[in-house]
C-alpha cells in the first residue's frame, strides 16, 4: 500500500478507517487521545510513558496507536504485557473497538504461532518464554501497569530491557512512587540517552534539592501525562470522609499487645541483623482486623525465642476470642446511608473473608474479588456484581485495571502503606463513564499506627506531585512498603525521633470529615 507521507504526519489514517466500525459499536474518541497518538506517532518515534491520571483511557490511547501503526504497515508483530488479571479486558478493549486481531496467550503455549498476542508478563519474563519472545523479535511491546519496572534489580525489569522492539509503550498512572530513580529506571528502557548513566543522573537530580523543573523538562521528551483537570472533561467530584474510629476494649488491648511484642522482637532483629519483614505485617494486620493477625502470629509462634511463646499464644486466643471487629461495624453504618452498590477493599484476605460473613449474615449481597480467583472467576465476579451483588470486598487485586464505573462509592477497610494504591483503587470508579459524584470512605484506627501512616500520606506525595504532576484528592497520602514500613516503625520503637508526629487534628479541614464511632 502507497501512503502519502504529508497525509501521515497530518493525520491518522486510522480516524478514517475505522470511523463506520466505530458508529457500528457505538464508540468516539476524546481529543486528549487523538493528540496523544499524534505525539506518540510524530514527536516520540512510538516510545513513550502514558502517564495519564486513572480512568482517562490510557488502554484507549495504546490502542490507537497500535492501530495506526498497524495500518501504516510499520509493525508486524506485536507483544502487549500485562497482569494476568488485565489480559481478557485488553482484549477485548483492543478486538471489539479497533478491530485488532490478538491471541491472549495463557499459557505461554503459542509464541510462535501468532503475530499479536497478549500475555502476562509474570509468565512471558520467565523461561522458556522469554527465550522464545527474544526469537520472535515483536516489532512493538506494550506494557500495562509499567511501574511494576521501577526497579531495575527485578526480573520483570530486565526481561523488558531486554526486549528489542523498535516501538515501546508503557503505560501507568503512578510512574514514580517513592524516589527519582523510579522513574530514572522506567526511563532507561524506554530512550537511555534522555537521562544517560544513572550516576550523571544522581548527580544533577537525585540530590537533597533536586531541580524538579529540570527533570520535567527532559520527562517532557517521553513521557505523556493528561489531567482531568486539562482535559476539557466534565468529571464528576471526589467527596472524601476520613473517619477515625476507637477500637473496642479487647481490640485495644491485643493492638498493645502486638505492639509491645514488635517493639521487643524489633531491637532483637536490628542487633543480629535479621529481616523485620514479619513485624511490619504484624504491625498493619493488628490494624486491619483480628482475624488478619492470626495467621502471621501462628507462624510466628513456630520460630519464636523461647521466651516469646507464652506472649504470642496469650495474643492468639486474644485474637481468636475477638468476635466483631469495629471497623466492620463502622461499614455496616456507611452501607445503610449511601445509595446504590459500593466496593471495599482491604489489604488481607482473612478481613476479606471476615467482612463478607458479617455483611451476608445481615442480609447484605458480598461478592469477592481478589488474585486466589482465575481470569475467568474475576470476570465473573465483575458480572455478579454488576447484576446482584451490593458491595465488592476486594483485596489490591481489585485495584489496578478493572473498570467499575456503575458504582460511585468505596470503602478503604485498610489504607494501604502507598498513595498510588489509593489512586490506583478510587480510579476503578473515578474514570469516563461516571455519573455521579464518587464518594470515598478512608477508615482510620485512633491511636494506632495508622494516624502515623496518614501523616505520611502527605509528605510521600509530594514528591509525586513536583516530578509528574497532581492527583487527586486521595486521602492524604505513601510509598514503598518495606522502606516505609521500617521508617514507621522505627517511629513507634523511638518516639522521641519520631519523623511522622502530625497530630490527626491538624490534617487540613478540606481533607477530613471528622467522625467517632
Amino acid at each position: 500500500m502507497v501512503v502519502n507521507q504529508q497525509a501521515i504526519d497530518n493525520n491518522l489514517l486510522v480516524l478514517e478507517e475505522l470511523k463506520e466500525f466505530w458508529e457500528e459499536v457505538e464508540f468516539s474518541l476524546f481529543p486528549h487521545q487523538i493528540e496523544t497518538a499524534h505525539r506518540v506517532i510524530n514527536k516520540f518515534d512510538g516510545r513513550a510513558l502514558l502517564a495519564d491520571e486513572v480512568g482517562l483511557g490510557k488502554t484507549i490511547e495504546a490502542g490507537l496507536i497500535l492501530k495506526e501503526y498497524l495500518l501504516r504497515g510499520e509493525i508486524e508483530k506485536i507483544l502487549i504485557l500485562t497482569p494476568a488479571s488485565l489480559g481478557y479486558q485488553w482484549w477485548y478493549e483492543l478486538t471489539n473497538k479497533f478491530n485488532i486481531d490478538l491471541f491472549h496467550n495463557r499459557k505461554g503455549r503459542a509464541w510462535h504461532y501468532f503475530n499479536n498476542q497478549i500475555a502476562s508478563i509474570d509468565l512471558a519474563k520467565r523461561e522458556p518464554h522469554c527465550d522464545m519472545i527474544y526469537e520472535r523479535d515483536f516489532d512493538m511491546v506494550v506494557v500495562d501497569e509499567a511501574h511494576k519496572l521501577k526497579n531495575s534489580d527485578t526480573l520483570n525489569w530486565k526481561f523488558v530491557n531486554k526486549l528489542s522492539s523498535k516501538y515501546m509503550l508503557f503505560l501507568t498512572a503512578t510512574p514514580i512512587q517513592n524516589n527519582l530513580k523510579e522513574i530514572y529506571n522506567l526511563v532507561s528502557i524506554l530512550k537511555p540517552k534522555v537521562f544517560n548513566s544513572y550516576s550523571n543522573f544522581k548527580s544533577k537530580f537525585n540530590s537533597n534539592s533536586p531541580d524538579y523543573k529540570a527533570i520535567k523538562n527532559k520527562l517532557s521528551k517521553i513521557m505523556i501525562r493528561n489531567q482531568r483537570i486539562n482535559s476539557k472533561l466534565e468529571y464528576t467530584e471526589r467527596n472524601v470522609k476520613l473517619i477515625p474510629l476507637k477500637l473496642t476494649s479487647p481490640e485495644q488491648e491485643l493492638y498493645d499487645g502486638v505492639t509491645n511484642l514488635v517493639k521487643k522482637e524489633y531491637e532483637r532483629c536490628i542487633s543480629e541483623d535479621k529481616s523485620i519483614l514479619h513485624l511490619i505485617t504484624l504491625q498493619r494486620e493488628v490494624c486491619s482486623s483480628s482475624f488478619a493477625v492470626v495467621g502471621t502470629l501462628r507462624k510466628f509462634l513456630k520460630s519464636a525465642p523461647k521466651m516469646l511463646k507464652p506472649k504470642i499464644e496469650r495474643l492468639l486466643v486474644l485474637a481468636q476470642n475477638i468476635e466483631v471487629n469495629q471497623k466492620v461495624k463502622v461499614i455496616e453504618e456507611i452501607l445503610g446511608k449511601v445509595d446504590g452498590q459500593a466496593v471495599i477493599f482491604t489489604e488481607y484476605l482473612a478481613t476479606q473473608h471476615y467482612i463478607c460473613n458479617y455483611l451476608y449474615n445481615r442480609g447484605i449481597m458480598p461478592v469477592r474479588f481478589d488474585g486466589g480467583l482465575s481470569d475467568n472467576q474475576k470476570e465473573w465476579a465483575k458480572h455478579i456484581f454488576a447484576e446482584h451483588g451490593d458491595v465488592l470486598v476486594s483485596t489490591e487485586a481489585g485495584g489496578q485495571g478493572i473498570n467499575l464505573q456503575f458504582c460511585n462509592v468505596i470503602i478503604n477497610y485498610d489504607l494501604p502503606w502507598n498513595p498510588m494504591n489509593l489512586e490506583q483503587r478510587i480510579g476503578r470508579v473515578h474514570r469516563l463513564g461516571q455519573t455521579k459524584d464518587v464518594e470515598i470512605y478512608n477508615l482510620s484506627t485512633q491511636g494506632t499506627i495508622e494516624e502515623k501512616v496518614l501523616n505520611l500520606l502527605y509528605q510521600k506525595i509530594d514528591l509525586f506531585e513536583s516530578v509528574i504532576g497532581g492527583l487527586d484528592n486521595i486521602v492524604n497520602d505513601v510509598s514503598d512498603e518495606i522502606g516505609l514500613g521500617t521508617t514507621i516503625l522505627e517511629s513507634l520503637i523511638n518516639p522521641e525521633n519520631d519523623l511522622l508526629s502530625l497530630d490527626l487534628d491538624e490534617l487540613p479541614n478540606n481533607h477530613i470529615i471528622q467522625k467517632s464511632f
